[in-house]
């Protein structure tokens, strides 16, 4: 029998996953924070809140104790947002033996370190632990609605990025590997903060050409920010650079674009994430690229236009004036 894996955070992606990795075949434990919310998809088999309509294979089992859910796995998987990461990290350090490989899905810097996740990662579990981390463009209602869906692997260990592929690999859904674990962070952390430059975009009717020309220049600074950090630069041709920053700009299932429609709306963060009823991670990831670009000396002008917006009270228009009539430059 395979081994199982532990997939630790029940929200929306963390449940794609799981089922994902059930449905290829792999015992799965999920586990989340919420003791009542897992009892009921314990007794139902189904997240209905993150997850409707969306049944648990029988190879998954909903676990509330987290020593019991790490006990007896071979992988763990950590699913949770990038404010809960290290907290996440050092809730399991003692808990699964070395050998336990440790994967993860969540996107963005460290709020207060500008630390990528494998960096808190290699902090709190140590140098050699066996790593990867999980981005590209999904949505979770798509891949539990089991849509054809292609996702990046990079680790800094080939064999657990190969045996993750295979973990997640079926006739619906396609993982591809690499080593550049820094270049798919990077990707992952820019595209949500860029999104809701996206979506201020389009809520102010600023139409087609100017939303290509987010994408495209904000292609441009996620590359350069990558680069600067070790990132490849074909990274950001790929899956979890430019595909992942087309998806979540330009279709409304993403909570980052949501985000910036109702920015344009005129509405507040506050309301706006109330409404969402999700956690958004492009507003911290705003400020967490816009304060590691800063030290780097890197040039972002739309991450310093969309960072203005969310907490330096720049009206959306007033950022996008400055934007077009910033120095004129070569591409």
């Amino acid at each position: 029998m395979e081994t199982p894996i532990a997939v630790l955070g029940a929200g929306s992606w963390g449940t794609a996953l799981a089922v994902q990795l059930a449905r290829v075949g792999r015992p799965v434990i999920l586990w989340g924070r919420d003791t009542a919310a897992l009892k009921r998809m314990a007794q139902v088999r189904s997240n209905e809140r993150y997850l409707p309509g969306v049944t648990f294979p029988d190879n998954l089992t909903v676990e509330a104790d987290l020593t019991h859910a790490v006990r007896d796995v071979g992988d763990v998987l950590i699913a949770v947002p990038s404010h809960a990461f290290r907290g996440m990290l050092e809730s399991i350090e003692y808990l699964v033996p070395k050998h336990t490989r440790v994967a993860w899905a969540t996107k963005g810097f460290e709020q207060d370190t500008g630390k990528l996740p494998q960096q808190v990662a290699r902090e709190v579990l140590g140098e050699d632990q066996a790593m990867a981390v999980l981005s590209g463009p999904t949505f979770a209602k798509e891949v539990g609605d089991g849509y054809p869906t292609l996702i990046t692997v990079a680790a800094n260990d080939p064999e657990f990025a190969d045996e993750m592929a295979v973990s997640l690999s079926n006739k619906n859904f396609r993982a591809y590997t690499t080593a550049d674990m820094i270049g798919v962070e990077v990707g992952a952390a820019v595209k949500n903060a860029m999104a809701i430059g996206a979506g201020i975009s389009d809520g102010l009717g600023f139409g087609a050409n100017t939303r290509i020309a987010l994408i495209t220049r904000g292609l441009a600074e996620m590359s350069r920010l990558g680069l600067a950090l070790g990132a490849e630069q074909e990274t950001f041709m790929g899956l979890a650079g430019m595909g992942d920053l087309v998806l979540t700009c330009t279709d409304n299932l993403s909570r980052n674009r949501r985000m910036g429609l109702k920015l344009a709306e005129g509405k507040s963060i506050e309301q706006a994430a109330e409404e969402i009823g999700q956690v958004v991670e492009g507003i911290p990831a705003a400020h967490a690229v816009h304060q590691v670009a800063q030290h780097l000396a890197v040039d972002m002008p739309i991450i310093d236009s969309i960072n203005a917006v969310l907490y330096e009270g720049k009206s959306p228009r007033e950022a996008v004036s400055e934007l077009m009539q910033r120095s004129l430059t070569r591409e």
